[in-house]
C-alpha cells in the first residue's frame, strides 16, 4: 500500500474486478478476489518497476492466469492501462482476455496454461543471475497448480541453483475448478513440502497487505535459497455469497448479485478507512 493511503489497495482492485466481470458477463470472479490483496501488495510498492519496459525492472508472472482481471486492475491503478482499454476486457479484438498476454504493457509473460508459470519464473531468475542483474522475479501460482509434476520439477530446479532472487507466492485458497483441493489431491501440509525441497518458506495471511509487504521486504534475494510465501486466502474474499463456493470459479453475476457484491466491498472499504490510524 502506498504511503499515505488510508485504505488498502485491495479494495480498489476488488471493485474493478466486480465492475469489469459484470460488464463483460464473465466468471473467474472468485479466483480474482482471492488474490486481490496479493496483487495489491506487489503493485502497491513491493515490485521495483519504474516503467513496464525498464530492462532492470522486477518481473512478475501470474501463473494462475485465469485471475488476470486482478492484474489488469492493478495495471490500471498504476497508470499503465487506461480506463478505456480496461473497458474492453473480454471484448472483440481486445488485448485483455481472460488470461494475460505479453502484448499488454506490464505483462511480462503470457500465462494460463496452469503448472507452467514457476518454470518460466525459474528461467527468468536464472537469466537475471547470468546477466549480473539484481532484478527479482515474483510468481503467483494457485495451490491446485501444485498438483502438477512440472511445478515440482521447477521447485527442484530453483532449489538446486539456489535462486535467491526468485519469490513464489502460493494462493492457498483450498479449491479449484471442480472441487476442493484436499479432495482432488491433498498436498497438506503445503509449507513443509516446499521446505523439504530446499526452499525458504514463509506462511502468511494472503489478505494482509502490511504483513505481506513486510515479509517480502525482509527476504534475502541476493544469496541463499529461493523463497515461497504460502499465502492463506479465502476464495471469493470480500463477497459473502462467493466465499468458499466452488461455483464462483466460473459463474458470472446476476444484476442482484452484482449490487450486493459492490455494497459489501464498498462497506468493507469504508470500515477500513474509518479504522485506519
Amino acid at each position: 500500500m502506498p504511503a499515505g493511503d488510508a485504505v488498502p489497495l485491495g479494495y480498489a482492485i476488488r471493485r474493478l474486478i466486480l465492475e469489469q466481470s459484470k460488464r463483460a458477463h464473465v466468471g473467474h470472479i472468485g479466483s480474482c478476489l482471492s488474490v486481490a490483496d496479493i496483487i495489491a501488495t506487489l503493485y502497491g510498492g513491493t515490485l521495483d518497476i519504474g516503467a513496464p519496459d525498464d530492462p532492470e525492472r522486477d518481473r512478475f508472472i501470474l501463473s494462475k492466469g485465469h485471475a488476470a482481471l486482478a492484474l489488469y486492475a492493478a495495471l490500471h491503478v498504476r497508470g499503465w492501462l487506461s480506463a478505456a482499454e480496461l473497458d474492453t476486457f473480454c471484448g472483440d479484438a481486445s488485448r485483455l482476455g481472460v488470461h494475460p498476454e505479453h502484448v499488454v504493457p506490464g505483462v511480462d509473460f503470457s500465462t494460463g496454461s496452469l503448472g507452467q508459470g514457476l518454470s518460466v519464473a525459474a528461467g527468468a531468475a536464472l537469466a537475471a543471475r547470468l546477466l549480473g542483474s539484481r532484478r527479482r522475479v515474483f510468481v503467483l501460482l494457485s495451490d491446485a497448480e501444485c498438483d502438477e509434476g512440472s511445478t515440482w520439477e521447477a521447485i527442484m530446479f530453483a532449489a538446486h541453483h539456489r535462486l535467491a532472487n526468485l519469490v513464489a507466492i502460493v494462493d492457498l485458497n483450498g479449491q479449484q475448478a471442480l472441487g476442493y483441493t484436499k479432495d482432488v489431491l491433498d498436498l497438506s501440509p503445503m509449507a513443509e513440502r516446499w521446505q523439504a525441497f530446499g526452499w525458504d518458506v514463509q506462511v502468511v495471511d494472503g489478505h494482509d497487505e502490511k504483513q505481506l509487504g513486510a515479509v517480502i521486504s525482509a527476504l534475502d534475494t541476493v544469496s541463499g535459497r529461493p523463497h515461497v510465501l504460502v499465502a492463506q486466502t479465502v476464495f471469493g474474499r470480500g463477497v459473502s455469497f462467493m466465499e468458499g463456493q466452488i461455483r464462483w470459479h466460473y459463474l458470472p453475476m446476476s444484476d442482484e448479485q452484482y449490487v450486493q457484491a459492490l455494497r459489501e466491498v464498498d462497506d468493507a472499504s469504508c470500515a477500513a478507512a474509518l479504522s485506519a490510524p
